[in-house]
């Protein structure tokens, strides 16, 4: 189990618990860099995270307009038009500023950074602006680790 840290300095989310409460009160999930094509991580994760129950909304201008796992895929946030519970960042760390910028003004309640996507100071603005942060991380690897429940 992760280390307790106090609330207020616990940017992104580390416990254990903290990220399973998030999970399991997760319906819809926003992925930034969703792809089509199979090799890609944000495929397979996109799919698993489909499976495990939740609704999953891919985000990805260069194949707007087309469908991944029976998805349209959004040119970004702003079009979505629906409430979006998490947004999920496959980007490069430098990228992940401007994907939490559209998450705090689409109204998203999370943003979930990647493994490997490290951006401390977009963590901090998303914080800031009332939304749960985990960065570092993959919904794909903590669902079976924190054995959060099938979303129904």
């Amino acid at each position: 189990m992760g280390p307790q840290l106090e609330r207020e300095t616990d940017v992104p989310l580390t416990s254990d618990d903290d990220i399973r409460d998030l999970l399991a009160n997760t319906r819809t999930i926003a992925l930034i860099g969703a792809s089509d094509r199979p090799d890609r991580p944000s495929y397979g994760v996109m799919r698993f995270l489909q499976g495990h129950g939740y609704r999953v909304i891919p985000v990805n201008p260069q194949i707007t307009g087309e469908h991944v796992h029976g998805e349209y895929v959004w040119r970004d946030l702003s079009q979505i038009g629906e409430p979006i519970d998490m947004v999920d960042i496959f980007r490069r760390p430098q990228a992940a500023g401007e994907a939490v910028d559209e998450a705090i003004a689409a109204g998203a309640k999370s943003v979930w950074m990647q493994i490997g996507v490290v951006n401390e100071e977009a963590a901090a603005r998303a914080e800031a602006a009332g939304l749960r942060v985990v960065m570092d991380r993959c919904p794909k690897l903590e669902i079976p680790r924190l054995s959060v429940p099938r979303i129904s």
